[in-house]
């Protein structure tokens, strides 16, 4: 039988799916559960069932809590040595694509998109690129289609592009102005920031190259199948996905939609198989 918090957690979200069409009801609970308390003892309530009246009379509460829900930790060239490793492996690959096309799944803010644009303007294939940075949270993505970013980034930002085989010196790709820096307009001409939910959109025909990092641990397994389905639906035929460190990808159904092609354990490569079919009826 399930605990009363549990039984609560589940009313909440399908409170928040129903009034505001935000499905959190496929995260895994233990995740949720931790900052839906969180949230109980900031706002001073008795009960994670408390928040149900709060947001559905009160979207100002609503928005307070979907800020606390929503996980956006990012930085630029996050995890810089498997960058190191997509730079390696697959962009030299993608340079021999007459266009490409990536997406940033899951944006956030919108660091990721820069840092992956960065890396191709260095191998010389900005220009034929176009990358997508899709988030469902409208907040972030003003911040990443902005571009600027406060200036305590700039040291741990600069020391992750050197480590990730930058080329030149991170301040080729921004401008400071006051408390803040901004991405340069090549950048941010060559990005398209846009709504997408992982749990209820469609997939992104024709990507060379997807980025889901540190997503599909807040799913529970069954929302990961979907979404691994959807990503490699996706991509290409032979087209590459880069997750996250935290991700550890060595089971079935993934293993047989992509192959690991990187020591760093975070760059795959579609596979095409009978397998495939299987899981996907």
């Amino acid at each position: 039988m399930e605990s009363l918090e549990i039984i609560e957690s589940r009313l909440l979200l399908e409170a928040i799916y129903k009034c505001y069409g935000y499905d959190f009801r496929s995260y895994t609970l233990d995740g949720m559960q931790s900052r839906l308390q969180s949230i109980v003892k900031r706002e001073n309530l008795q009960s994670i069932s408390c928040m149900i009246p709060l947001l559905l009379h009160d979207q100002s509460f609503f928005n307070k809590l979907l800020k606390n829900l929503l996980v956006t930790v990012t930085d630029f060239f996050r995890a810089p040595l498997s960058y190191k490793a997509l730079k390696q492996t697959v962009i030299p690959v993608l340079s021999t694509y007459p266009y490409i096309n990536v997406w940033c799944a899951g944006c956030a803010t919108g660091e990721e998109a820069y840092s992956i644009a960065i890396l191709l303007k260095e191998a010389g294939l900005l220009k034929r690129t176009q990358i997508y940075a899709t988030d469902i949270n409208d907040k972030s993505l003003a911040v990443g289609k902005s571009g600027i970013y406060p200036l305590n980034k700039l040291d741990i930002s600069s020391q992750n592009y050197l480590l990730a085989g930058g080329e030149t010196d991170f301040s080729k790709y921004y401008m400071t102005k006051y408390n803040a820096f901004m991405m340069n307009k090549e950048l941010r001409e060559r990005i398209l920031f846009s709504k997408h939910n992982l749990v209820s959109d469609g997939a992104f025909a024709e990507m060379h190259l997807v980025l889901c990092r540190n997503v599909c641990i807040y799913f529970n397994d069954k929302l990961q199948v979907d979404v691994f389905h959807l990503l490699h639906r996706s991509l290409i035929r032979n087209g590459y996905l880069f997750m996250g460190m935290n991700e550890r990808m060595d089971y079935e159904p993934f293993t047989s939609l992509f192959k690991l092609i990187a020591e760093s354990d975070c760059v795959y490569k579609k596979q095409e198989s009978d397998v495939i079919k299987m899981y996907s009826n």
